[in-house]
């Protein structure tokens, strides 16, 4: 049983898409759209391994930041043992301050470093997860003068509105294009956090597929009101 996304079959499936969207459509930028879908998810096989693998320089770079730090901290603790006077509390509060001072420095210091890895993977996945959110809203944006209300109540235009040259069935066809290309979207973001359990970045993912499921519920529903039309449903998909 499949239990994981294939990257590999997003990026066939997305390319297939394009190829539908450039037949039916060929001079339409819906076309451009699934085309630059086919780049990202390409690009998201790519980052998802990435962000897989460990970051060995990285890591490499922490460890040896993290024992010099400790090594200071010995240093000063020695530091501070040899100079401590043998007398009053008063005498040594202030040498023991000064311990205690650099060892939560230091504590923070190798926190911030611990996790230096994990910002750096979590930033290439925002840059990529905002890729997608940007495509999404341009699946939006080219749905929205898609209107059958047109079609159902036909009535004069005014100067500016927008040309509608596409009959029922093509109508129906480039709508059920922007559900697919906003599917395909939600599911290049899964792919980012496939090998990548970080809660920030799963929630940005989680994000993505909520905005594509709101958009497409928006697109379902023209196609709905164009079901209501004869015609459309006698002609071959293709």
């Amino acid at each position: 049983m499949a239990r994981k996304l294939d990257a590999e079959r997003i990026i066939e499936t997305s390319a297939a898409l394009g190829r539908r969207v450039a037949e039916r459509f060929p001079d339409s930028s819906l076309a451009k759209v699934a085309n630059e879908l086919h780049a990202v998810a390409t690009e998201a096989a790519a980052i998802s391994n990435w962000l897989a693998r460990p970051l060995w320089w990285v890591r490499v770079g922490v460890v040896t930041a993290t024992v010099l730090l400790i090594a200071l901290l010995c240093v000063a603790a020695t530091r501070i043992r040899l100079e401590m006077p043998v007398g009053t509390a008063q005498e040594v509060v202030p040498f023991l301050e000064s311990l205690v001072n650099d060892g939560v420095f230091i504590g923070i210091g190798i926190y911030f470093l611990v996790g230096v890895e994990l910002r750096i993977k979590r930033g290439r996945a925002a840059q990529a997860l905002h890729v997608l959110r940007s495509l999404a809203h341009i699946v939006d944006m080219h749905q929205l003068t898609k209107d059958p209300e047109r079609l159902l109540h036909p009535g004069p235009d005014t100067r500016s509105s927008p040309e509608r040259a596409m009959t029922p069935f093509e109508l129906t066809r480039y709508l059920d294009y922007c559900c697919e290309i906003l599917s395909l979207v939600s599911k290049v973001a899964a792919v980012y956090v496939q090998h990548f359990d970080d809660a920030v970045t799963v929630n940005a993912a989680s994000n993505v597929e909520t905005l594509t499921v709101g958009l497409s519920r928006k697109i379902w529903q023209k196609i709905m009101l164009l079901d209501r039309l004869e015609g459309p449903a006698q002609v071959p998909e293709r």
